[in-house]
């Protein structure tokens, strides 16, 4: 059975010119597209795969080109091309990220086609809160900082934890330490108000906790001890009057310093030591 394109089908008036070229995915999708708009787009000939070799001419549609690569990667990569939308395909988050590290290989610009409101970069942030941590650290293992910064938004519920070494490696020590100074400035829950700690009474401790996370995040390394946290944020508890307050504190701690006994190894194997 010959699958075919429903965007890049034979036919198809993308262009002023017919297609003559036709790509074939790992999985049997034809795609009928033109040699000219992906050779403009790309730096390397699409991998050194274009323009198609004499002999590979066949009479007829064109040059079938077979690529290692599905076809929803495959369309991804076309109509970013083609400077078109894929949202309306909704692709899984790794189909997204595989065709955003496959720019790299066919010569395609990051920086040009993962721009501020180009298709491919809504189609990104349209698709990161799925997996954010994946996503960031994608648009950090290739300094895509226009990305990095709005998905770092979605990873506030984020356990480090969950955190793995081969994703700390990717992102970097940059990166990775943005990351961190996100995930630890969240200050501890509030509770329902009480006749002794209202809301306003609560707020002192947001900001107690925001100063004295500004001082741990000032400078993250992967020497920072569980010790150097507890130390900076559980005298904020002697300050509190309300047994809630200091229950949530605590707790805030006790998490805190669990997440980043385990990620403390990732960061430490990822950071350079002279940073």
């Amino acid at each position: 059975m010959i699958s075919v394109s429903t965007t890049f089908f034979p036919g198809i008036e993308l262009d002023v010119l017919p297609t003559d070229l036709i790509i074939l995915s790992s999985d049997s999708v034809f795609f009928y597209v033109h040699t000219h708009k992906i050779l403009a787009a790309s730096v390397n000939g699409f991998n050194s795969l274009l323009p198609p070799k004499e002999e590979n001419r066949p009479e007829g549609p064109g040059s079938i080109l077979a690529l290692h690569d599905d076809s929803v990667v495959i369309n991804i990569l076309l109509h970013t091309i083609y400077n078109m939308s894929v949202a309306h395909y909704a692709p899984v988050p790794e189909a997204v990220i595989a065709a955003v590290e496959s720019l790299e290989k066919y010569g395609l610009s990051m920086q040009t086609y993962l721009a501020p409101a180009s298709p491919l970069y809504s189609v990104v942030l349209g698709t990161a809160p799925q997996a954010p941590i994946e996503f960031y650290a994608t648009a950090a293992a290739y300094d895509l900082r226009n990305l990095a910064i709005p998905i770092s938004s979605f990873l506030l519920s984020y356990s480090l934890a969950s955190l793995t070494d081969e994703l700390a490696v990717k992102m970097g020590p940059l990166y990775l330490k943005q990351a961190l100074k996100r995930l630890l400035l969240p200050p501890p829950q509030p509770h329902m108000p009480a006749s002794n700690c209202d809301f306003t009474e609560q707020k002192k401790l947001t900001r107690a906790w925001a100063l004295a996370s500004a001082y741990l995040v000032w400078d993250v390394r992967p020497d920072l001890s569980t010790h150097a946290i507890e130390a900076a944020l559980r005298p904020l508890g002697d300050y509190l009057s309300c047994d809630n307050c200091k229950q949530l504190l605590r707790e805030r701690i006790n998490n805190l310093v669990t997440q980043w006994s385990t990620v403390k190894v990732s960061l430490r194997l990822s950071m350079n030591p002279l940073l």
